[in-house]
């Protein structure tokens, strides 16, 4: 619940406010929010703060998403939006199977069992700080998540090409159709 109220808060306010005029700005800091969320996620095992990271997380989906389709509709020429749109959805749908494969065996084989009572960081000052135990090796791989993606947004920031793509990028011209080829109104 706490997920899907995070998600339709963050597409009604995309809705009424529509982005930051820095889109790049709302891309790149909503994905740093996003990853604030999914490292809360992993910190503590209270249905209440993972509730909290999952909503978090899902607000700031839509908002990250929305700056990031306003960058591109706005620097893709309209004849190859399609197509442009389509591999960018093909790569980010492809990189799913990839985590779902990963996730189970790394979680079972290599997280849990270094946080379980006697692993090898059960009584690390990491696990001071997320515990140990039952399902805190899971906990581990979200705090860890979350932090490399914090660390990509950082780095994507840092990347003057990256920053300033708006700036850099011309806008793509839409031609107008000349008068004789417009459609007649209806009347």
């Amino acid at each position: 619940m706490a997920a899907g109220a995070g998600m339709l808060l963050g597409s009604l306010l995309m809705s009424a406010w529509g982005g930051p005029k820095r889109r790049i700005l709302g891309t790149v800091g909503f994905i740093a929010l996003a990853a604030l969320g999914v490292v809360m996620i992993g910190a503590r095992p209270s249905p209440w703060v993972i509730g909290a990271g999952f909503a978090l997380l899902l607000f700031a989906i839509p908002l990250s998403s929305g700056s990031t389709q306003a960058i591109f509709a706005g620097k893709v020429a309209p004849d190859v939006q399609g197509r442009v749109f389509a591999i960018r959805s093909m790569i980010a749908q492809s990189m799913m199977p990839i985590a779902f494969l990963l996730a189970g065996p790394l979680a079972d084989r290599v997280f849990e069992p270094l946080m379980q009572t006697g692993g090898a960081l059960a009584a690390s000052p990491l696990a001071g700080l997320i515990g140990s135990g039952v399902g805190r090796g899971m906990g581990l791989m979200f705090v860890l998540s979350g932090l490399i993606l914090l660390a990509v947004s950082a780095l994507a920031w840092a990347n003057p090409r990256i920053r300033n793509i708006e700036a850099e990028l011309p806008d793509t011209q839409v031609e107008e159709m000349p008068a004789a080829e417009a459609v007649p109104a209806a009347g």
